[in-house]
């Protein structure tokens, strides 16, 4: 009985030894990269992965999408040197360090919707807006 304890003790000692002197590898490779115009001062990430931010030295915000296209740019000024992704996926945090503040950015995604060919009811060119719920339960 005694011998097949310290048998295993051996065994367990000698496994335990032996993995925690092992190397681990990470493989690694860079998907994409985004050019920016002016050096980047820091990132966010829309909490659904769609939307990257990105906060430029000169002040801009500019917009990426997931697979790394620029999508459209905001101007909001040299003294915000922060940014963060808000509690919702449209709201951004902009910090100033200078200025001690902390702005809350709200944002609306348009997107143009290819209606052409389409029937209609009404003038051609009448604007139209659709409403998303995200939160509805």
């Amino acid at each position: 009985m005694w011998r097949k304890s310290i048998i295993f003790l051996i065994v367990f000692l000698a496994a335990v030894i032996f993995l925690t002197h092992s190397s681990i590898s990470v493989e690694w490779a860079i998907q994409k990269t985004l050019k920016t115009e002016k050096p980047p001062l820091d990132i966010a990430v829309s909490q659904n992965g769609k939307w990257i931010f990105v906060l430029t030295a000169k002040g801009s915000i500019l917009i990426y999408s997931a697979d790394g296209k620029l999508k459209d740019k905001l101007e909001v000024g040299e003294y915000v040197n922060g940014i963060e992704v808000g509690p919702k996926e449209d709201v951004l945090l902009l910090t100033s360090h200078k200025k001690k503040t902390v702005q809350i950015l709200t944002l609306d995604f348009i997107h143009d919707i290819d209606i052409s060919g389409s029937p209609f009811k009404g003038p051609v060119d009448a604007p139209v807006r659709i409403a998303v719920f995200s939160e509805f339960q």
